[in-house]
C-alpha cells in the first residue's frame, strides 16, 4: 500500500481556526493540491454497501455495549477478588480508559467513515504493517469471542433444561450466522431491541438492589453499607496481607473489567453502512453505561459469599441473582437468565458484524485475500461471515470439556487482544493528532474533535501498557504458577510483533512521516460531501436521553 503526501506546503492550502463559510470551503477544495484517490478522500467504498444503520441503532448499541455476560456473570468474581470498593475502582478506571479509546476512534471515524475502523486508520496514519498486525489480531479476537458468547448462552439455557450442549451450540450458531447474512438493517433492529431489553434489566436490578439496601425485600432487613464494614471494602487478594494485597485485588478487577468493556470501541467498523456517520458516530461515543451496577452490587452482596467465586455460567451465580436470593426474592433468577441469554446472542451478533467488516476492510487494503470483499445481494460480506461461521465450531470444545474452563480461556484471550487493539487505537490517534499539528490543520476543521487531547490518550496508553505487561502477574507469585494462565495472558504479544515485523520485512513498509500523513484530503472530502442537517427534536423527543 502506498500512502502519498497530500499537501504541497502547510501554508499553500491553509485551514484556519476561523469558521469557513461555504464559498471559502469550495474554493479551497478547488484550488488545493490534487488528491491521491487510492487513499485520501476516496469514499467510493460507501457506494458499494447499504446504509442500513441509523443513528439510533449505533447509539443504542454503544450505550448497551458494556451490558453483557461480562457484567452479568463476571462482575461477581471482581467483587470476590477485590471487594466492593476495589471492584468499583477497577471498573471505573478501566471504564475511563475504554471511554477515551472510544472517543478517540470516534473522532477518526467521523472524518473517515469507512468499514474496518482502526484497521483502515492505522494503515493511513501509522504504518500498513500495523494495520496488518492489528487487523489479524482483531480477526483472532472475534474468532474466539463468538465461541465464548455461544458457550455462555448454551450454559445459561441449562439453568432450565439439561440436554446435549452441542444442540444449543448449533442453534445459537445458526441464529448468529443468519442475522449476519441478512441486510444490515435487520441486524440494527435486532440490536436495538436487545439493547432496550438489557437497559431495562440493568435499571430494574439496580432499583431492586436499592430497595434491598433499604430493607424493602421480603426479609425486610436493611443492609446499607453493612458489607463494606464486614467483610470490608477491599479483599486481601491471594491472602497477601496489607495494602499490597488490596492493591493487587483492585488491579485484578481492572483486568477483569477488560472483558466487560471489550467491543465498546467497535462503533466505527461498519461506518460505511451508517447513515450520517459524521454525526451518528460521535453521538454514540458519548454514551457509556453500567458503572452504577458495580456500586449497587457491592452494597447488596458480601465479597466473601462463596457463590461469587464459584463460576457455573448460569444465572444462579450472577451477583444480581445472589442478591435477590439473599433478600428472599424468588422470581428474579429466571428473568435475569432469559435476558442474559439474549445478551450473549446480541454479543455474538455484534462479533459477526464487527469481525466480518474488519476482514472486509483488510481485504479492501490488500492485507487479506480479496475474496473477503465479495458481497451478497444484501451488500454484506458473505465470504467473511462464512469464515467466522466455521470458526464458531470452537464452541464444540465444551462438549468434551467443562464449559467454565473453556469460557475462562476464551475470556482471557479476548481481554489481551482487546488491550492490544486499544493500544493500536491510541497510537494511531496520537499520530493523527500530531499529524494535524505538524501540517497546520486546525482541529476546528474536523467533523468532531475530542477535548483534553492528547493528554487523556497518553495517560490511557500508559495504563494499557501496564495492564498488558502485568496481565499474567499471578503466575509469577510463588505457588500460583499456571501454564494455561501464562500462555493465555501473553501469547498474543509475540504473535502481534511477529505479524508486524514480518509484514514490514516482506513489503518493505515504513512508518509514515507526520508531514506525509493523509489528513487534508479526507477533510476536503468531508467539506465536499456535507451531511443533511439533523431534524429538530419535538418536545416529546427531547425527553428521550437514550438516543438522539
Amino acid at each position: 500500500m502506498s500512502i502519498s503526501d497530500l499537501t504541497d506546503d502547510s501554508s499553500a492550502n491553509p485551514i484556519t481556526d476561523s469558521k469557513m463559510d461555504e464559498k471559502k470551503a469550495n474554493d479551497q477544495v478547488t484550488d488545493g493540491p490534487p488528491l491521491d484517490e487510492e487513499v485520501a478522500g476516496d469514499m467510493s467504498e460507501v457506494e458499494e454497501v447499504r446504509k442500513g444503520l441509523h443513528s439510533r441503532h449505533i447509539q443504542m448499541i454503544a450505550l448497551a455495549g458494556t451490558i453483557g455476560t461480562g457484567l452479568f456473570l463476571s462482575s461477581g468474581r471482581a467483587i470476590s477478588r477485590s471487594g466492593p470498593l476495589g471492584a468499583l475502582i477497577g471498573y471505573l478506571v478501566t471504564g475511563a480508559v475504554a471511554g477515551v479509546v472510544t472517543l478517540s476512534i470516534a473522532e477518526m471515524g467521523a472524518l473517515v467513515p469507512l468499514n474496518g475502523g482502526i484497521v483502515r486508520y492505522s494503515g493511513y496514519w501509522v504504518d500498513p504493517g500495523l494495520s496488518f498486525a492489528n487487523g489479524w489480531n482483531l480477526v483472532y479476537s472475534y474468532s474466539v469471542s463468538m465461541p465464548a458468547e455461544i458457550v455462555a448462552a448454551t450454559v445459561l439455557v441449562e439453568f432450565w433444561i439439561t440436554i446435549n450442549s452441542a444442540i444449543w451450540i448449533t442453534i445459537f450458531g445458526v441464529l448468529m450466522l443468519l442475522s449476519g447474512f441478512c441486510v444490515i438493517r435487520i441486524y440494527g433492529e435486532m440490536e436495538f431491541g436487545f439493547s432496550l431489553m438489557k437497559i431495562a434489566l440493568i435499571v430494574g436490578v439496580n432499583l431492586m438492589a436499592l430497595v434491598i439496601t433499604y430493607g424493602g425485600g421480603p426479609n425486610h432487613e436493611p443492609i446499607g453499607f453493612k458489607y463494606w464494614k464486614r467483610p470490608g471494602p477491599f479483599v486481601q487478594y491471594l491472602g497477601i496481607d496489607g495494602s499490597l494485597g488490596q492493591f493487587l485485588g483492585v488491579w485484578t478487577a481492572m483486568n477483569n473489567a477488560l472483558y466487560a468493556y471489550s467491543g465498546i470501541e467497535s462503533i466505527t467498523v461498519a461506518a460505511a453502512e451508517t447513515r450520517s456517520p459524521r454525526r451518528a458516530i460521535p453521538n454514540a461515543a458519548k454514551r457509556i453505561f453500567g458503572l452504577i451496577s458495580i456500586f449497587m452490587l457491592g452494597l447488596v452482596v458480601p465479597s466473601d459469599d462463596p457463590n461469587l467465586s464459584h463460576y457455573s455460567g448460569t444465572a444462579s451465580t450472577s451477583p444480581f441473582v445472589i442478591a435477590a436470593k439473599r433478600a428472599g426474592i424468588k422470581v428474579v433468577p429466571s428473568v435475569i437468565n432469559a435476558v442474559i441469554i439474549t445478551s450473549a446472542w446480541s454479543s455474538g451478533n455484534s462479533n459477526v458484524l464487527s469481525g466480518s467488516r474488519v476482514l472486509y476492510g483488510l481485504a479492501k487494503d490488500d492485507l487479506a485475500p480479496r475474496i473477503f470483499t465479495k458481497l451478497n445481494r444484501f451488500s454484506v460480506p458473505w465470504v467473511a461471515i462464512t469464515m467466522y461461521g466455521v470458526l464458531m465450531c470452537l464452541a464444540y470444545l465444551t462438549v468434551s470439556s467443562t464449559a467454565s474452563i473453556v469460557f475462562d480461556w476464551l475470556q482471557d484471550l479476548v481481554s489481551i487482544s482487546t488491550l492490544v487493539n486499544w493500544l493500536t487505537i491510541l497510537v494511531t490517534y496520537l499520530r493523527f493528532f500530531y499529524g494535524c499539528e505538524k501540517q497546520g490543520i486546525s482541529r476546528k476543521s474536523l467533523p468532531w474533535a475530542v477535548p483534553f487531547q492528547p493528554y487523556i490518550s497518553w495517560a490511557s496508553m500508559i495504563l494499557c501498557i501496564l495492564l498488558l505487561v502485568t496481565g499474567g502477574y499471578v503466575s509469577f507469585i510463588h505457588g500460583h504458577w499456571s501454564n494455561e494462565s501464562f500462555v493465555s495472558s501473553y501469547i498474543n504479544i509475540p504473535i502481534f510483533f511477529i505479524l508486524y515485523f514480518s509484514y514490514k520485512y516482506i513489503k518493505k513498509t515504513k512508518i509514515v512521516a507526520l508531514e506525509d500523513i493523509p489528513i487534508r484530503g479526507f477533510i476536503d472530502s468531508y467539506i465536499q460531501s456535507p451531511e443533511p442537517e439533523a431534524k429538530p427534536k419535538s418536545k416529546l423527543r427531547k425527553l428521550n436521553f437514550l438516543w438522539s
